[in-house]
């Protein structure tokens, strides 16, 4: 009340110095009074308006009337997201070709046995590299390069000095046994070097670059094996080509998909984990939200978090002395940021899951934590993880090694009903593959590339906008059989020497059909976890030696 008065004492006083002062000339008169006129009444809107709160430029999802969702954006559209969503292409929660298709890794009739082609006096070992999952590529490797070399392969040697440091060896993770037995018609693996008389073979040790194929290996590796009769290969991630013979792709798939198991310890609590997901619903979406420090830092990507969120991802970076800077929108422009937990949620919201799905997110720690995880908590209240699932006592002999951590979000992954990476990395691929192989469910891909733009410019669009532009970019990222053209991409994910397809209808029309109903990608969205590092770190004595 005073400052009303004190207002209209203040405007009284501009009035009345303007209607008794010297006469001047009309015009001049008539706008001084004009502007004195209009200046007090914009003084008495801003002096009486409401204050003003200023809101960041994409305000947090709220609830409406409980009828939806509501981005409470000052603009033209409304973006209201709603608790359900239209599907794609009818139900979500299968591929429409599946049924077509199968897989298939038995080796053909030509393919030389272990007893045929192991040479004595020849053993490979490994060292691996990074995390589980590029480990399990290594692994699974190994074994083909071991019978490329006509060689007994040693029990493989995981990593335990990487980022990770996980000090787990093969038997705490992989069934050992069962390993040796499933792959031994293939190739003969031991658990450790044998002795000569009383002397220890010593191996050598080299590396081979990456994608090294099978003549690579035959004129790198076998003269030093056949001098030294052990050699190590080290960092031997991804060192072996995708261009194979098939009987070579089928082994493959025979060790990555029958001879790799789990220990019992991992394999009963995934189960567990996966049983209780079913008690609550029937159906369940399993996510890979790659959304941890590391994986941020590495991308080069930025978040919008200012000189903090630079601060501390440009510190994490600092580990990869060899990686170079990079251009944050040039990255995201080009698909190779992970999206958000927010848009991963618009995402599989346009795409027809409802609130009511439930999802298991598998992930380390997130980036910004639970106000990061927020907004997708919103989309999908039915929210889970192992910690949510299972007890601190249930996890407590896994929880301190990142690799068995990693197996038991792998084993709910690949039971899940539809398994979403974030990123293309080496769980996505392993898991998109292993998916394929067994009965095709549907593994869908963010096609970061198209998604972008729609992203940053879905509050100038309603809903019913923004959705159909996310089905219509996801054409050939839903997980269909033939999305991807065959000897396209990393085998591991595209493994299609091992899927076969049922020889009760006509291959060449579903082939067509299922290309023209979902898109053929052909631009890949394929890359490495990791930087390609140099691979001509030899040492001199190999060069010596060859």
């Amino acid at each position: 009340m005073k400052k009303r008065k004190l207002f209209l004492g203040i405007f009284q006083i501009i009035l009345h110095t303007l209607l008794f002062r010297r006469r001047k000339r009309p015009i001049h008169r008539f706008l001084t009074l004009a502007s004195a006129l209009f200046g007090a009444i914009l003084f008495f809107i801003l002096f009486f308006s409401p204050p003003i709160h200023q809101h960041h430029l994409i305000n947090p999802i709220s609830f409406i009337n409980g009828t939806g969702f509501h981005m409470n954006l000052q603009q033209q559209h409304v973006f209201r997201v709603p608790m359900g969503g239209g599907s794609l292409s009818g139900d979500v929660w299968i591929s429409k070709q599946s049924k077509f298709y199968h897989g298939c890794s038995d080796s053909s009739n030509n393919f030389p046995t272990a007893e045929v082609n192991t040479h004595p006096n020849r053993y490979l070992m490994i060292a691996t590299s990074g995390g589980l999952n590029q480990q399990r590529t290594g692994i699974v490797d190994a074994v083909v390069a071991a019978h490329i070399l006509n060689a007994i392969l040693v029990v493989p040697k995981l990593d335990q000095k990487s980022y990770w440091k996980d000090s787990s060896n093969f038997s705490e993770i992989f069934d050992v046994d069962w390993f040796i037995s499933r792959i031994s018609k293939d190739v003969k693996i031991i658990r450790d070097l044998p002795r000569i008389g009383d002397k220890i073979i010593t191996p050598y040790t080299t590396r081979v670059p990456r994608k090294c194929n099978a003549k690579c290996y035959q004129t790198r590796i076998l003269p030093i094996l056949k001098k030294k009769h052990a050699v190590q290969l080290t960092k031997f991630d991804y060192r072996l080509s995708n261009r194979l013979t098939t009987d070579m792709q089928k082994l493959r798939c025979r060790v990555n998909y029958h001879a790799l198991k789990f220990t019992d310890p991992i394999t009963e609590m995934g189960r567990k984990l996966v049983e209780r997901i079913r008690m609550k619903s029937k159906h369940f979406v399993a996510l890979h939200l790659r959304f941890e420090p590391d994986m941020l830092a590495f991308s080069g990507c930025y978040y919008g978090g200012g000189d903090k969120e630079r601060k501390e991802l440009g510190k994490i970076r600092k580990r990869w002395k060899t990686l170079h800077a990079r251009n944050p929108d040039k990255e995201r422009r080009n698909g190779k940021c992970p999206l958000t937990p927010e848009e991963i949620g618009l995402m599989l919201r346009a795409l027809g899951f409802g609130n009511d799905v439930h999802i298991y997110v598998a992930s380390g720690e997130i980036y910004g934590g639970e106000e990061t995880l927020a907004p997708l908590k919103a989309l999908f209240p039915n929210f889970y993880s192992k910690d949510t699932i299972a007890s601190k006592e249930e996890l407590a002999p896994f929880s301190s090694f990142s690799s068995r951590m990693a197996a038991l979000d792998f084993m709910v992954c690949a039971e899940s009903d539809v398994f979403v990476s974030n990123n293309n990395g080496n769980m996505a691929r392993m898991l998109a593959g292993r998916r394929r192989y067994f009965d095709h469910k549907p593994t869908i891909r963010p096609n970061a590339k198209k998604l972008n733009n729609l992203l940053l410019r879905r509050n100038n669009m309603t809903w019913e906008e923004f959705a159909s532009q996310i089905r219509t970019s996801q054409i050939g990222f839903m997980g269909e059989p033939m999305e991807v053209k065959p000897g396209r991409g990393e085998f591991h994910e595209n493994p299609t020497a091992c899927i076969c397809a049922d020889s009760e209808m006509d291959t060449g029309a579903a082939t067509i059909s299922a290309r023209r109903d979902m898109g053929e990608v052909t631009d890949g969205q394929v890359g490495e976890e990791e930087q390609e590092w140099s691979d001509t770190e030899y040492t001199e004595n190999e060069l010596e030696i060859q």
